[in-house]
């Protein structure tokens, strides 16, 4: 039997988005461009879906670009915002936490001549406001935090670091990378004082390929790429109109307040059964999402365990899955020991997991945690 619990990494794809893709690749399959009937049906599609996302959001439907994933809208909101605020300032504040792909991108900003500051957690694996406020400076173009770390499940707080930043330096773009938090919390932009957010299909039961970034109206980008007229210009090239239809039905299905209760029963659960196992520690914060739950095994090292539970047809993560097995920045960034960090595991829940899969990852820590540490 299969007990996924990597949903972090990426969830299955819903049985309505699958249904809207593959109406859409056999029966609505014009380009949303196209001046003719069929175009205009693919249109309908199209701006049913921004509508769909826009309203998670608590944005306006022209505040949404779609684009390929989570990925792509970090590196359209850190690099347009970078570019298009140079002549003010050069100076880039970004949380120590991020996800990889708004840490490369800063990286390759800095090494464009930008100055990248890097704003640590404090003990609890939390970002604060103060320290991302002292950061800020008169050159400070743009400050990025992400809402939910996809590591730990800490939530941050977005809305007072930006209010912060503001208050410091009103110019500022503000973007949050709210990838994990988008579904699953009930995000509105304008409450954030949020300038952009990221987001993507694949978290949240649709299918892959498919993100958008909010752009609060106002606020100028620079796009990455040119040649077309789609998506204001900001994202030009024809839509991928199955994945965004697939995006727009999954968000139909959001259920915030209930699959928080459920997810969070699942959570209780699997850490009541974990406490019970000697050589288990929580990485998580206390308060974290209660979709991401992040714990030390002993010290049996991560891959092992995680090949271990593999064949027991549990399905858990040893981290982002980005970073595919490479060392935890973010467990480093919170202070925890190489040898915690090495034996470190991130169980991610979502709506359509059960008891019995938390049975069975438990029942395979324990068994795992006999058998392992004899080898």
């Amino acid at each position: 039997m299969e007990h996924y619990l990597d949903n972090s990494a990426t969830t299955v794809t819903s049985r309505a988005a699958a249904e809207k893709a593959v109406e859409v690749m056999t029966r609505v399959y014009g380009n949303p461009s196209s001046l003719h009937e069929m175009g205009r049906q693919a249109e309908h599609e199209l701006r049913f879906a921004r509508a769909s996302v826009a309203s998670r959001l608590g944005a306006s439907e022209e505040e949404i670009t779609f684009v390929s994933g989570g990925t792509e809208a970090n590196n359209l909101a850190l690099f347009g915002a970078a570019y298009a605020r140079v002549r003010s300032g050069k100076n880039i504040v970004i949380s120590a936490l991020e996800h990889s792909s708004v840490l490369e991108a800063a990286e390759r900003l800095k090494n464009e001549g930008f100055s990248v500051t890097s704003v640590a957690p404090r003990s609890d694996g939390i970002i604060h406001p103060d320290d991302v406020a002292q950061a800020v400076n008169a050159q400070t173009t743009l400050v990025s935090v992400m809402t939910v770390n996809n590591e730990s499940g800490a939530i941050m707080p977005v809305a007072e670091i930006f209010d912060r930043v503001k208050e410091k330096n009103s110019s500022v773009i503000c973007h949050t990378d709210a990838v994990q938090a988008f579904g699953k919390l009930p995000l509105r932009v304008r409450a954030l004082n949020a300038d952009c957010v990221s987001v993507s299909a694949h978290k949240v039961h649709a299918p892959k390929g498919c993100g958008a970034v909010f752009v609060r109206k106002g606020v100028r980008l620079i796009p990455r790429q040119y040649g077309g007229e789609q998506e204001k210009k900001l994202r030009p090239g024809t839509e991928a109109l199955p994945l965004i239809a697939a995006f727009g039905a999954a968000c139909e299905e959001f259920d915030t307040e209930n699959n928080y209760q459920t997810v969070k029963a699942l959570n209780d659960h699997a850490k009541k059964r974990l406490s019970q196992i000697e050589g288990i520690a929580f990485n998580s914060p206390a308060d974290a999402l209660p979709y991401v739950l992040n714990f030390s095994a002993g010290r049996v090292r991560s891959e092992t365990m995680l090949h271990f539970l593999e064949e027991r047809g549990v399905y858990v993560s040893s981290g982002s899955a980005c970073a595919k097995g490479k060392p935890s920045h973010v467990l480093s960034a919170m202070g925890l020991s190489r040898e915690r960090a090495d034996s470190a595991l991130r169980v991610s829940f979502s709506k359509f997991n059960t008891k019995e899969d938390i049975d069975a990852l438990c029942d395979g820590i324990e068994l795992g945690l006999k058998v392992l540490r004899h080898r």
